[in-house]
């Protein structure tokens, strides 16, 4: 089965889209300003910066990861999405808080002001925060799922991605890499192995637990579901390789957001601990592996083998 053929870049890109098209349709309704059942008021300078920071762009990845894998093993699509989208407002809420002065302090972000730029520090901080509440607030809403015990699984998936020994323990990890803390280290200090940690933590988390929710929603075997957290695990650590590759080669324009910043602010990334041509090669090696990950699965994983070519690939 590890023959089946590719699917072509051409249909990579309309799944992509059809997938990014409805989470926007999905968000747009999420983030509208009339309250649900059970808040008493939403104020509306709130919601506007939450969906500034949620809609109008993003390549919507880590939704159309969770469809995809869920589609492997019949889930409804409604579902999926949800989830999808549930993933898609913690991604934005890391993004809106990544951007601020505090951290990354960046200017730009998918080509237009981010958040605390279009608003202000403070309601960017609260926007976050409510992007993240909210994301919670739809996985385990029985919309996504009518079973109890499978909300509460995805719930406790999506927290344990996003929490102090995933994508927030890997930023405090990045933060003490670049030498904020000099108690803790000095800034640059840090090996491939330890890289490759904080990485798997800040970046690669949430892609993998992309591909375990779309497992869980769809009741997979534990064979599946190993083989299926070993692609993502790889595919996460692909992409961001090819992130701070693209940091050195792509231009602002291209990327949405100004480039050529990690090597200023010493940030730990394989570019700057093995060089750039080393650190494609790895890129391309995580990319492999994602995909033999993929083995047991026939033509039906094939958008999942292109979007590992596409996580080490992408030029934006």
């Amino acid at each position: 089965m590890s023959s089946a053929q590719p699917a072509s870049e051409e249909a990579l890109a309309a799944g992509l889209a059809e997938t990014a098209d409805a989470i926007e349709a999905l968000l747009a309704g999420l983030l509208r300003d009339e309250p649900e059942a059970g808040e008493i008021h939403r104020p509306g300078r709130l919601l506007a910066a939450m969906r500034h920071g949620a809609l109008g762009g993003g390549k919507r990845l880590r939704p159309f990861l969770v469809a995809e894998t869920a589609r492997l093993f019949g889930a409804e699509r409604r579902q999926a999405l949800r989830a999808g989208a549930a993933v898609e407002l913690a991604h934005c809420y890391s993004l809106v808080h990544d951007d601020l002065p505090a951290m990354d302090d960046d200017d730009t972000r998918r080509g237009r002001p981010t958040v605390h730029r279009a608003f202000d520090e403070a309601t960017a901080i609260l926007a976050g925060d409510s992007l993240l509440t909210l994301a919670f607030d739809v996985l385990s809403d029985p919309a996504t799922h009518r079973d109890g015990e499978t909300r509460a699984a995805l719930v406790l998936m999506l927290a344990r991605a996003l929490g102090p020994g995933g994508m927030v323990g890997g930023q405090m990890l990045d933060l003490t890499a670049e030498g904020r803390f000099p108690s803790e280290g000095a800034a640059g200090s840090l090996g491939e192995a330890a890289i490759l940690r904080l990485q798997a933590m800040k970046t690669g988390a949430l892609l993998a637990a992309s591909v375990t929710l779309g497992a869980r929603l769809g009741q997979a075997d534990p064979a599946s579901t190993a083989a299926l957290a070993r692609y993502g695990k790889a595919l996460g650590a692909a992409f961001q390789v090819a992130d701070d590759i693209l940091d050195v080669e792509a231009s602002p324009e291209q990327m949405g957001k100004a480039t050529a910043k990690d090597d200023a602010r010493g940030k730990a990334t394989l570019v700057a601990a093995l060089g750039l041509e080393p650190a494609k090669r790895a890129r391309d090696r995580f990319s492999e592996e994602a995909i033999a990950a993929l083995t047991g699965f026939g033509a039906e994983a094939a958008m999942l083998r292109a979007a590992a070519r596409f996580a080490a690939n992408r030029k934006s």
